[in-house]
């Protein structure tokens, strides 16, 4: 990076746009571990040797203070400080970290800056002029819009709220009796040029006005509203200018992140226009944006990012709210990595957060946001839910296409994880799609009752008693949790067979470690399953209700072994199936203190004869 000369001039309003762009303790917590505490972050010194945190960053006023050293400033002033650079210096580090670029070191450069503060003054001066318009006998009409829509004068202040007169040049007259000249109105949005040659006009007349503020606070564009049914546009936005690209800007973004409260987690709650943000402000939701008129930009996420990890976009619950959401999914899924995703919130079909909070309230609206869905689940469904999965074919486009979605992430670690998840999601659909089938089968037959548990039902089932599809858990779940007995029964363990196959996973998973001599540990257990795929038999066994230690040598362990005996492969001369109940060498109960008795006497044997086996098996190898 070329350092520039300290004796450069920065044109005005550079440096604190610079600041706007960035958050403190994003750029201090480099260097320092902070930690949050209210609305401030607070850490160790990094100027002095303390053993008690008194240094404080605040993001809201932009500045740190080290109590100990008696240092503070802003961002700039820190990175001056801890990396012993000059001013210029740090700014042009925070400028390419910004994104911006540093203007020219020329008296042109500085001219044009001096442009950009007429024209945004040109703009406060519109924003100031619609404000009292309002006001008038003129904004009658879009007075009562606003009362119709539950906003009362005190929120129109809030929100700089305005009408701009049904007249063809009055804004612009106004405009030039307070010093702006016919280009700079034109330039900065609030005319247009005739294109029959005749004189520029007002650009919005006869509409309630939105002022778009920039993340300064500093007006920089309008969107209007139409007030009569035959408004062509309904809403209007202002065209591009050297203030404003509609593309780059979310509305209320600077009064959202500040209500945010920067760094406490989560992040901006999105919404489609002007009416919804404001509605979700006044009942409560200060962090509300929204895009202007156009579908989420690679800009406008970036900016989401910027404010918080997790921003949650909340659509209509309409066709087009869903084909909004699935474009936000292709914008962001390239750059979402640790600490940086999205989620969603799908309104009730044909109603917007405005709708929701007049209809229900904002505890409704709490609600919803509360039930938000992670980016990962809203792509599952998309793909899922995109044709019939009825054939081996489209089960395998399902496949293609959640990897080829996968694939769009650049972070490594991201994407895999990604892979493993729509993965384990695929094997548990298809697991449900064929228990269904085979419940329809079993429906199908004169005096079946048979309704096996379905891949989503692991905790319900536990719940309710553990149906016989899932027969045989309780079993080895007692056996984790009392490993001593494991020595008694692993034998029979590996010789039963379960009817899901699930449950035999996780048999499997306990014989593997016990094999391994690795400790029985039912959160081990679990990760372990989870990593190789099996997320029901992790999502069965994490679920499963702790169980009673039980003694080795005590009764309740020949209850234990008699249970697991039920699913041991064994069958009589007459083909008898296990876990019948009956001992199949005796035909007596299984239930039976002689049948326990001779079957541990069984077991003890099968491991006396296993010993000399492996003992023959190393003498041979000696010799």
């Amino acid at each position: 990076m070329t350092r520039m000369s300290q004796t450069i001039r920065i044109p005005d309003g550079f440096v604190e746009e610079l600041k706007a762009r960035i958050r403190p303790s994003d750029v201090i917590g480099r260097k320092v571990k902070l930690v949050k505490k209210g609305k401030e972050w607070v850490g160790l010194s990094p100027f002095t040797a303390e053993k008690t945190p008194s240094f404080y960053v605040n993001d809201q006023k932009r500045i740190f203070k080290c109590f100990s050293s008696g240092m503070g400033g802003d961002v700039i002033s820190f990175v001056m400080e801890t990396e012993r650079l000059s001013f210029m210096e740090a700014v042009e580090k925070l400028a390419e970290e910004a994104g911006m670029s540093l203007p020219k070191a020329s008296p042109e450069a500085a001219e044009e800056y001096d442009h950009r503060k007429r024209l945004q003054a040109a703009c406060e001066a519109a924003a100031a002029y619609f404000e009292d318009r309002l006001q008038s006998s003129e904004g009658v009409a879009a007075r009562a819009y606003l009362e119709g829509r539950g906003l009362l004068p005190a929120a129109w202040r809030r929100h700089r709220l305005g009408y701009s007169p049904d007249d063809w040049r009055k804004t612009i007259e106004h405009l030039k009796t307070q010093g702006f000249t016919m280009p700079e109105i034109l330039e900065a949005g609030l005319a247009k040029e005739s294109d029959k040659g005749g004189e520029p006009y007002d650009a919005f007349r006869g509409r309630l006005m939105f002022p778009i503020p920039d993340s300064r606070g500093g007006i920089i564009a309008f969107g209007g509203r139409g007030l009569t049914p035959d408004a062509k546009p309904k809403y209007l936005n202002s065209g591009d200018t050297p203030l404003f690209h509609k593309s780059r800007v979310l509305y209320r973004y600077k009064a959202a992140r500040e209500a945010l409260g920067h760094g406490e987690g989560g992040g901006l709650i999105v919404c489609e226009g002007y009416m919804d943000a404001i509605a979700l402000a006044e009942a409560g939701f200060g962090e509300a944006v929204a895009p202007l008129g156009t579908a989420l930009t690679e800009e406008q996420i970036s900016l989401l990012w910027r404010a918080g990890p997790e921003p949650v976009l909340c659509f209509d619950g309409d066709k087009a709210g869903l084909g909004a959401a699935f474009r936000a999914i292709d914008r962001a899924l390239p750059h979402v990595e640790p600490g940086r995703s999205l989620y969603f919130v799908l309104l009730p079909d044909g109603m917007d957060p405005d709708d929701l909070i007049r209809a229900s309230g904002p505890a409704a609206m709490a609600e919803a946001l509360e039930n938000r869905l992670a980016l990962s689940e809203l792509l599952w469904r998309r793909e899922r839910d995109s044709e019939p999965l009825d054939t081996p074919e489209r089960q395998a486009g399902l496949d293609a296409r959640l990897m080829a979605a996968a694939a769009q992430i650049k972070h490594a670690g991201v994407r895999a994880a990604y892979e493993r998840d729509l993965k384990a999601r695929m094997r548990d659909h298809f697991w449900q799609l064929r228990q269904s089938n085979r419940s329809k089968d079993n429906r199908k037959r004169p005096g079946s009752g048979h309704n096996p548990a379905s891949g989503e039902s692991g905790q319900s089932a536990l719940k309710s008693g553990a149906p016989a599809k899932l027969r045989g858990l309780g079993a080895i779940v007692r056996a984790i949790d009392s490993p001593y007995l494991l020595s008694l029964g692993d034998e029979t363990l590996a010789a039963s067979v379960f009817p899901d196959p699930d449950v035999s996973q996780i048999r499997d998973c306990v014989l593997d470690f016990v094999n391994a001599g690795k400790p029985i540990d039912r959160g081990a257990l679990s990760a372990h399953l989870l990593e190789t795929g099996n997320m029901r038999a992790s999502r069965l066994l994490k679920d499963y209700p702790d169980t009673p230690q039980i003694a080795a040598d005590g009764p309740e362990a020949r209850e234990w072994l008699i249970a697991l005996e039920q699913y041991m492969v064994v069958r009589s001369s007459d083909g008898q199936e296990p876990g019948s109940g009956t001992d199949a060498a005796s035909g007596e109960s299984t239930a039976s203190p002689s049948a326990w008795r001779r079957r541990h006497q069984l077991v003890a044997e099968r491991r006396a004869l296993r010993a000399r086996m492996n003992e023959a098996a190393g003498k041979v190898g000696e010799s």
